[in-house]
């Protein structure tokens, strides 16, 4: 099927790109492709949104009634010093990025939605449950488009009675919005060398649940972020945050960066933990769990970020790594990446041109305040790896605060997350404790919120380059980190009945959180598209 342009992924970046295509000329065909059963349904954020580029793109998006209510009232930020004590920082002495005044508590998965919806009333065609599993080139190397992956195909690869095999789509140029390691996108930055100047991207897994909570714990617009424990308890770094949204509910979490170093660390574990620290557990005694949820972010910075073009097509959002880490944000900039890539792509087609390198996208973007916005706050992810959130959120106050980024430098962070792991035997074991099933609970009970479905026979989606690795390489040298990284209980180290150890994949539970194909110490594991539909089915995360 031929299209103008076909955006790959439904998420921000790609649902804002379509739109602002049709708004620039009606006559451009837009398709945009997703591999979840809905809008949505892939879609975790924290989220606290800053509603500037929705500004740019929709004036009137309140008027159309964007699920953007719940305004900021109150912003918190607390250090953990253990799992009992706790300080607040002062506003002034916190970077100021973290402020929060002007934006709102949202679920992205229903502004995903949303945006959809006003995509669709702009003529765009969004096909859900269809995933992209190839990238497809021409004669000359330049990208034409996608290819929908075959469904009803067997464990085996055989087809079955309900078989349907994929579609081609072409296009003058297809944007790859695929979210944070993108399957397509990891394949086209190797494949154009797009990150030959760039340093190694970074990433955090989050990991959020949804509570109904009683109404006397609930401050509707309430922000709280954390730092320290519990993971400063293992020598890692990340942060967590409780937001009270509206309906007597609270989107709580705690992002892992995935530098840290001890393979003995479990993020689900430390998110457990988190909970029973008492300025969590307090709003949430008495309440009910209602949702999980678990993905990777792209925190590298502009330091990390490949070139956005190539022949054919631009990488934008997430895909790019357009997430502002400093700010703990990343929906406003992806929106943004995708509105230029519109623009450029519009003047492009209106020129009679196709599958050629939009080259000029570079300058419009480094021209916009998405761009500004990312360099100013550059050396942040950064200086936490380097000095810990303590010294590194100190130094980040200074240049952000004092100096508004422009400091005459550009910290480095060239060593991959992957790279980081120490052998077990230099490491700490870490004992958890057992879930109280009040207030923590185990992975299994979890994933079972987050709605997670896959069709059983079909093909594994988590690919192994060599299926000795886990066991001969990864077990003795580093205890196999991924049965502990997974947030979803997807690897397992089991004995046979020979007595001997058997790495066994449960691929039915993967929430397409990517975190092994980011943290396999021997980059052994890919993620790869399932059958379309399949993976988990977030209701409001």
């Amino acid at each position: 099927m031929p299209y103008d342009v076909v955006v790959v992924g439904a998420g921000p970046a790609g649902l804002a790109a379509a739109c602002r295509i049709k708004q620039l000329n009606s006559d451009i065909s837009v398709c945009v492709v997703e591999k979840g059963s809905e809008v949505g349904a892939h879609i975790v954020s924290g989220a606290v949104f800053d509603p500037n580029a929705l500004q740019e793109l929709f004036p009137d998006w309140r008027e159309r009634q964007a699920p953007v209510k719940t305004a900021v009232t109150a912003d918190h930020i607390l250090w953990l010093s253990n799992g009992e004590k706790s300080s607040p920082i002062p506003g002034w002495a916190a970077p100021k990025t973290m402020h929060n005044h002007g934006n709102y508590i949202i679920s992205l998965a229903n502004l995903c939605r949303w945006l959809s919806q006003q995509a669709e009333e702009l003529g765009v065609e969004i096909f859900p449950g269809f995933a992209a599993a190839e990238t497809l080139f021409d004669e000359n190397g330049a990208v034409k488009g996608i290819l929908i992956g075959d469904m009803g195909v067997d464990a085996k690869g055989e087809p079955k009675s309900s078989y349907t095999q994929g579609m081609e789509l072409h296009a003058k140029y297809t944007l790859f919005a695929e979210g944070c390691r993108g399957h397509l996108g990891k394949k086209l930055i190797a494949h154009f060398g797009l990150d030959k100047d760039a340093e190694p991207q970074h990433y955090g897994i989050g990991i959020k649940e949804i509570w109904k909570i009683p109404p006397q714990q609930h401050q509707e617009g309430l922000v709280v972020h954390t730092a320290g424990w519990p993971l400063s308890e293992n020598g890692a770094t990340g942060g967590g945050f409780l937001y009270h949204i509206e309906d007597h509910q609270v989107a709580v979490g705690l992002i892992t960066d995935l530098a840290y170093n001890n393979p003995y660390l479990n993020p689900f574990e430390e998110f457990q933990r988190y909970k029973h620290h008492p300025v969590i557990k307090q709003t949430l005694t008495g309440g009910q769990r209602l949702a999980y949820g678990a993905r990777a972010i792209t925190k590298g910075g502009l330091q990390s970020q490949p070139k956005m073009h190539f022949p054919g097509g631009l990488l934008i959002g997430d895909d790019a790594g357009t997430l502002n880490f400093a700010k703990i944000k990343g929906s406003h900039t992806a929106m943004k990446s995708g509105m230029i890539a519109a623009e450029v792509v519009v003047r492009a087609i209106t020129s009679e041109r196709a599958n050629d390198d939009l080259a000029e996208f570079a300058e419009e973007y480094r021209n916009s305040w998405a761009w500004k916005e990312l360099h100013t706050q550059r050396n942040f992810g950064p200086a936490i790896h380097k000095w810990g959130p303590f010294w590194g959120g100190a130094y980040a106050f200074f240049d952000i605060n004092i100096f508004n980024g422009k400091l005459p430098w550009t910290l480095s962070d060239p060593v991959a997350d992957h790279a980081q792991l120490k052998r077990a035997a230099d490491s700490k074991p870490i004992q958890y404790p057992k879930p109280d099933g009040v207030i923590s609970f185990d992975r299994l009970s979890s994933v079972y919120l987050s709605n997670t479905n896959h069709e059983e026979d079909q093909p594994c989606h988590l690919r192994l380059t060599s299926p000795e690795i886990p066991i001969s390489k990864n077990l003795p040298e580093f205890a196999e980190p991924a049965q502990r990284y997974c947030p979803a209980g997807v690897y397992e180290v089991l004995t046979g009945e020979d007595g001997k150890p058997r790495f066994q994949i449960n691929a039915q539970n993967c929430v397409h959180c990517k975190t092994c194909d980011i943290k396999d110490p021997a980059q052994n594991i890919t993620w790869v598209t399932p059958e379309g539909g399949g993976g988990p089915n977030y209701p409001n995360m």
